[in-house]
């Protein structure tokens, strides 16, 4: 098991059982130990909808209530919900997902009672997990009074003062349901504004859709709705509803780094912090100022509680993928939107389709007006740990080997260290290439001046990849 870039992850045969009560405990000892918790307080637990999440958060609450929490099952709810309820109630919170993985793969988000844990947290509960090694033999799970329907309310209740009453009326916006735990309260909250909701795709059976990497299925299948049906727009989440999903009229997906930067003009935020991989584009989109970080929400936070450390104000965060995270409270339309130091999929969608509603445009048209750098981004899946290892390694160990390896996509301009190896090109084309933190598979981020451009550079960097890796 190790963390990611958003929490624990590994193989489901790996993390039920032991694993899972392991760590759940060492989290509870670490709440115990920072005073983050004491004896006897209440904890949140929910998960997604993947095959294995029940049973192990059961496993979970059996473990937090034997370490001397009390332990209270919110369900199968978005994970920004399952946030939001435990800090209300200065709580902290435990989430069963694996996010935007396969089903064979499952995880667990830690949050503590203001918010979610940072990499020092992460440290220290992996220090107690080795310390604790294989003394837990108690695996029974355990059942909690149920809280679900008061959690889903808080967050509901949040995305429906977000927005003039009647916002979108007059939109006719599809919301591919597929697995997310998002799926009932995006219809909710879209058709509460006055829009004209189509369900699309509901399954019985776990999705994984990556909102940074839409598959071409899912490209397809939104592309045949947009036009079966005439939408404005399908929108859509992640298995744990924390990363957006938004489509144009034309079935094709927006950029999560763009839906970001519309919330970012939609808040009026003053300083935006945003991991590397995120458009080049950003800066120059807005008055506010950005910083840059690695990949990762808790290097995003890291980067928000330092500019509110010095004093900034109107701050907020966004990942590549579209997920949302406020550090500053923001006036909205009915009131106070309340910081929620977490990625949120509910805020750059309603804000993107409130967007194209004040504006009487389509996404597409929209999205060309801002003129950012085209953007492209896949990743070459079951693709070895050790092997990526390697790769970095060698681009790394000197420059030579890294020109010799980019030569059939041009000369190295210059290159960011930050997270992975981003390099722009002596034609200001951009190719980054980045392990995963969280799963086996080798991410290729690139910029270039036009779609087809974007597409190419994306294909030639993955060969260039592949390639490497046979060699070896």
């Amino acid at each position: 098991m190790k963390f990611g870039t958003s929490g624990l992850r590994g193989l489901v045969t790996d993390l039920q059982g032991h694993a899972s009560a392991l760590y759940a405990t060492a989290f509870a000892r670490h709440l115990l130990d920072a005073g983050l918790a004491k004896a006897g307080d209440r904890i949140f637990v929910a998960g997604d909808y993947r095959p294995s999440s029940p049973d192990i958060a059961a496993t979970c609450i059996g473990a937090l209530a034997r370490a001397g929490l009390q332990p209270i099952d919110c369900g199968a709810i978005p994970t920004p919900a399952l946030a939001l309820y435990a800090m209300s109630k200065g709580c902290a919170s435990l989430m069963v997902t694996g996010s935007h993985i396969p089903a064979d793969r499952n995880g667990i988000k830690f949050y503590r009672p203001d918010g979610e844990i940072d990499k020092a947290d992460e440290l220290a509960i992996t220090r107690i997990a080795a310390e604790i090694g294989d003394t837990i033999v108690d695996l029974t799970p355990g059942t909690a009074q149920n809280e679900e329907h008061q959690a889903i309310e808080l967050f509901l209740s949040r995305n429906r003062a977000l927005l003039p009453a009647g916002a979108l009326a007059g939109l006719k916006i599809g919301v591919y349901q597929h697995s997310t735990v998002a799926r009932d309260g995006l219809i909710d909250v879209i058709a509460g504004y006055g829009a004209d909701v189509v369900a699309l795709g509901r399954s019985d059976h776990f999705i994984p859709v990556d909102t940074e990497a839409v598959s071409t299925q899912t490209i397809e299948f939104m592309r045949g709705w947009a036009g079966e049906y005439g939408l404005d727009a399908i929108v859509s989440a992640d298995g744990d509803g924390d990363r957006p999903l938004v489509a144009d009229e034309t079935g094709t997906p927006l950029r999560g780094d763009l839906l970001g930067l519309i919330v970012a003009r939609f808040l009026e935020a003053k300083v935006v912090v945003t991991p590397v991989t995120s458009n080049s584009g950003i800066e120059a989109a807005g008055s506010y100022r950005v910083t840059r970080t690695k990949v990762g929400s808790p290097f995003v936070i890291e980067g928000m509680n330092k500019a509110t450390a010095a004093g900034e104000t109107a701050v907020m965060g966004f990942e590549a993928n579209g997920g949302v995270l406020t550090q500053s409270d923001f006036a909205v339309a009915n009131g106070t939107l309340a910081a929620l130091p977490t990625r949120d999929s509910f805020l750059p969608v309603l804000a993107t389709l409130f967007l194209a509603k004040q504006l009487a445009k389509s996404l597409s048209a929209i999205a060309a007006d801002f003129h950012l750098p085209v953007a492209a981004a896949d990743r070459l899946e079951n693709f070895a740990v050790e092997t990526s290892a390697a790769l970095m390694a060698h681009l790394r160990s000197s420059p030579a080997n890294l020109a010799t390896f980019l030569k059939p996509l041009g000369a190295v301009g210059s290159v960011s260290d930050i997270d992975g190896l981003r390099v722009t090109l002596a034609d200001r084309t951009i190719v980054h290439f980045r392990p995963s933190g969280n799963a086996p598979e080798m991410r290729c981020y690139v910029e270039a001046e036009d779609e087809t451009a974007a597409s190419s550079l994306l294909e030639k960097g993955l060969s260039l990849v592949r390639d490497w890796a046979k060699s070896q």
